[in-house]
């Protein structure tokens, strides 16, 4: 039996026209977590519209899995969620407000990084960020190298935790940002396409380096693909793509 905990939603904040952040807050539990690693939300398939008209026993149980994006050693633990049109998890969440209580695992997961001394890349896309920022966050705290951080998006309305990203990298002289728009608007003067093709565009070499991969699980095989054809040690790269039975092809966190 997996171990959960009641929280309750102390805010909402609309990050994107489809991204919303919660707050969730235990009652005197501590979170004690790596940066990186995720919780799972539980509920009654039953609760949520976007169920309606499934197979099934409606009372079946939905367990879907989202990442901190805040520091580990409180009682709070924030999570960014991007809903999907049929996405039952995500409607659910989306329908939460204040004072609402959501049940919630043990955060855990191979997610999380190895060693704070060597140079790393980050590189994401939609709301496979949230592990990175978490990580990130982390990085220019403990970390001795440099960090740049690959975010993939369809456009500038659509990035998440920009804000953070450019304060980060104002704040930190080894911290770099690259935005990579696959439908940028003209105008747009950074890079467009697919964010894995620009790593070699920003890198000066990817020796010594550990990657942090994490979105929809095709640019994650992509990104795998890209850095094996340039030498990149397996043992180097540290991947996460919500795939197997973890969640819905429809919903990735």
């Amino acid at each position: 039996m997996t171990d959960t905990h009641d929280v309750t939603v102390t805010s909402v904040h609309q990050m994107t026209p489809t991204v919303k952040q919660f707050v969730l807050e235990s009652d005197g539990y501590q979170f004690d977590f790596d940066p990186g690693q995720h919780t799972h939300v539980h509920f009654p398939r039953s609760e949520s519209p976007a169920a309606d008209g499934t197979s099934g026993d409606e009372d079946d149980e939905v367990v879907r899995p989202y990442t901190a994006t805040a520091m580990p050693g409180s009682d709070t633990i924030t999570l960014a969620i991007k809903r999907y049109p049929d996405g039952i998890a995500s409607t659910w969440m989306h329908e939460r407000t204040p004072g609402d209580t959501v049940e919630i695992e043990e955060l855990g997961g191979n997610l999380y990084l190895r060693d704070l001394d060597r140079d790393v890349a980050f590189v994401s896309t939609g709301t496979g960020i949230t592990p990175m920022i978490a990580m990130a966050k982390q990085y220019v705290r403990e970390g001795t190298g440099r960090a740049h951080f690959f975010f993939g998006e369809k456009d500038e309305e659509h990035v998440v935790y920009r804000e953070t990203l450019d304060q980060m990298a104002a704040d930190y002289p080894d911290f770099d940002v690259t935005y990579v728009l696959s439908e940028a608007d003209e105008g747009w003067p950074g890079p467009e396409g697919h964010v894995q093709d620009h790593l070699a565009d920003y890198l000066d070499d990817f020796d010594g380096r550990d990657f942090y991969v994490c979105g929809v699980p095709q640019m994650v095989v992509d990104t795998q693909d890209y850095l094996d054809e340039r030498g990149v040690d397996d043992d180097s790269v540290y991947v996460e793509g919500w795939e197997g039975d973890e969640v819905s092809d429809d919903e990735e966190s």
